[in-house]
């Protein structure tokens, strides 16, 4: 499984992205949420990652927050929904759009996602309905670049993304990785 991505951004062609790792392009498929808020060419670049394997092809999907990757996780579990669907909803509504969406139970901003109809946003909001916090959003800036890790760190110890994401919330501004995973493993462990 390859879970994070960081080299040198060596195209950007939406909703495609090459990453240069060491002389290894990885394409890889980012919503516009993250294509938006990407570094210029040639800059370093960190992107978590979901990878899925098909009879037909492998694909790599990135994300620049560990919210939108559990959305994005949530999302694909969800029957008729695939990842080109899942990438889809991301790059029409923030996690934070979504969530608020899923609490009031608006399907009208689920179908205007290109690709979303009816039916299937409906779908959507019953299968998220206890799934998505309307809390869930990106870690706290205050965290900043520890937080991927911290998140990454607390799921391979085997916590799911919201549990790690909602730990990461309660931590202080500016703390170290290993500092960060231990307040994170006394929060969720009380």
């Amino acid at each position: 499984m390859i879970g994070r991505i960081t080299g040198l951004l060596a195209e950007k062609s939406p909703p495609l992205v090459l990453v240069d790792v060491n002389g290894v392009g990885y394409e890889i498929d980012v919503p516009m949420s993250s294509f938006y808020n990407l570094p210029a060419l040639g800059e370093r670049v960190t992107l978590l990652t979901h990878f899925v394997v098909r009879e037909d092809a492998q694909v790599l999907f990135g994300f620049l927050t560990a919210a939108e990757r559990a959305t994005f996780r949530l999302l694909v579990r969800i029957s008729g929904v695939g990842p080109r669907t899942a990438l889809a909803i991301l790059s029409g509504l923030s996690v934070a759009e979504l969530s608020q969406a899923v609490a009031q139970q608006s399907s009208t901003r689920l179908v205007k996602v290109p690709g979303i109809g009816k039916k299937t946003a409906e779908r959507l909001l019953l299968e998220l309905k206890d799934k998505l916090a309307p809390d869930l959003g990106t870690p706290s800036a205050a965290v900043g670049e520890a937080g991927s890790d911290i998140v990454q760190a607390l799921v391979a110890l085997g916590y799911n993304e919201r549990e790690a994401a909602t730990a990461l919330k309660a931590l202080p501004a500016g703390v170290a990785v290993g500092d960060g995973i231990k307040l994170a493993l006394k929060a969720l462990n009380r």
